[in-house]
């Protein structure tokens, strides 16, 4: 049977598929294969976790979830999912600073391809990690940290699955905290570009949608703090209106999918994500892209991709902008840049789609655009080279870590490792 990623939109090319269920049992997996890669939760949209070897999920490893109070960190096994951590950690008082919009994701993929919530002050899921370890080529068992490895390990996390397997990662926690989500709609283009700083820095945790459709209306998902005595939100905003209703951020689909609305304080692993544990988010008929960068590039951004606004709009089911702030990780698309993100969720048609990508990613080309690295992209080679600084010091460490390239696919030698 033809094994796919989520969206279907990848038919994986592995010779063969495996589940270990003990470490050790990856370990002479690992060390017996030519070539081999760790699939996550499948909810990247492109060959990044493809291989003409092994394929391998940790999700049968046997789970950990180690909560060190004192020390406020989480030791948890790589395939488990964030909704699953988040409600671990909520009984026990304490939070992530963030999460992404799907609480379906493994905390070992979404690490390894910079997935993201959004947040003027909040980094990548990978910033808050401390310590991984990790089955190497060979096979050993190496641990790895921030206080072990230094400025080294800023290459090791976000790495894109090209050093080895992880099994486990260490989090920093923060004491539990609780979000109230409110929705504004119909907020003007123009409205948006004079206050784009205001508007994404009006909670904890923002998000604007729009179809790119003539309208130019878009929509607000603010997420604040609670603290204190509730306060009613103000009716209208900057000439947007507070919805009334609930909301699916994808038009047409059902609004229970979602997280809770109108204002209705929760803890934060029940608001921070925009879909619930316990709904599948949408029927993963669909494509996804985002391109991160600098954010006072923001409003110009908008504007020259509203100038092809009609060719986005008929392949398009949602767009979304998000803030993510500046880090030290090699491989991050915000590295060392507070980013404003352009997030578009597609039509699962590649033929149509690709076009649109190319002429985005032409408009987005002056203002330093970095792609995700789990979306689809036509960037090329050559540009990567020019967005990431830090490339050559990730080359080695990959050499390093993997001379033999076990872990490495036709994704990373064509986008990240030396070329002819």
């Amino acid at each position: 049977m033809a094994r796919t990623n989520w969206a279907g939109n990848v038919v994986f090319s592995a010779a063969d598929f495996g589940a270990p269920a003990t470490v050790a049992e990856l370990q002479h997996t690992v060390a017996a294969a030519d070539r081999v890669r760790a699939l996550g939760s499948g909810h990247s949209f492109n060959r990044i976790a493809d291989t003409t070897g092994r394929l391998l999920s940790v999700a049968e490893l046997p789970a950990v979830l180690d909560i060190d109070s004192a020390g406020a960190q989480v030791e948890v096994s790589g395939g488990t999912r964030y909704g699953e951590l988040g409600r671990a950690l909520q009984s026990a008082g304490f939070a992530l600073h963030n999460t992404g919009s799907l609480p379906h994701i493994s905390v070992a993929g979404a690490s390894s391809t910079g997935t993201h919530g959004s947040g003027s002050g909040n980094g990548n899921l990978a910033t808050i990690v401390s310590a991984v370890e990790l089955v190497t080529a060979d096979g050993d068992l190496v641990a790895l940290s921030r206080d072990s490895e230094g400025e080294r390990f800023n290459g090791m996390v976000l790495a894109l699955g090209s050093l080895g397997v992880m099994t486990t990662l260490t989090l920093d926690l923060v004491p539990t905290f609780d979000i109230r989500q409110d929705v504004y709609e119909g907020l003007p283009a123009a409205r948006l570009d004079q206050h784009f700083d205001e508007v994404m820095s009006s909670g904890y945790s923002v998000s604007v949608f729009t179809d790119w459709k003539p309208s130019g209306l878009h929509v607000i998902w603010r997420k604040s703090r609670v603290s204190g005595a509730a306060v009613d939100a103000d009716p209208e905003w900057l000439g947007a209106r507070l919805a009334t209703v609930e909301h699916n951020p994808v038009p047409g689909m059902p609004p229970q999918n979602a997280t809770a609305q109108l204002g209705q304080p929760g803890p934060w692993n029940e608001r921070l994500p925009h879909f619930r544990l316990d709904f599948t988010p949408s029927s993963g008929e669909e494509l996804q892209s985002e391109y991160l960068l600098p954010r006072h590039h923001a409003a110009a951004a908008r504007q020259a991709l509203q100038e092809i606004a009609d060719l986005i709009a008929p392949v398009l089911m949602i767009s979304e902008f998000r803030t993510v702030a500046a880090d030290d990780l090699w491989l991050s698309p915000s590295y060392r840049t507070d980013a404003i993100a352009f997030h578009f969720t597609w039509i699962r048609d590649p033929a149509a789609v690709s076009p649109v990508l190319t002429a985005i990613e032409e408009r987005l080309a002056p203002f330093g655009a970095r792609p995700h690295w789990g979306k689809v992209f036509n960037t090329s080679p050559v540009s990567l080279d020019g967005l990431y600084e830090r490339l050559p010091d990730f080359r080695a460490l990959v050499t390093s870590l993997d001379p033999a390239g076990k872990f490495r696919n036709d994704f990373l030698d064509r986008l990240v490792m030396e070329r002819s």
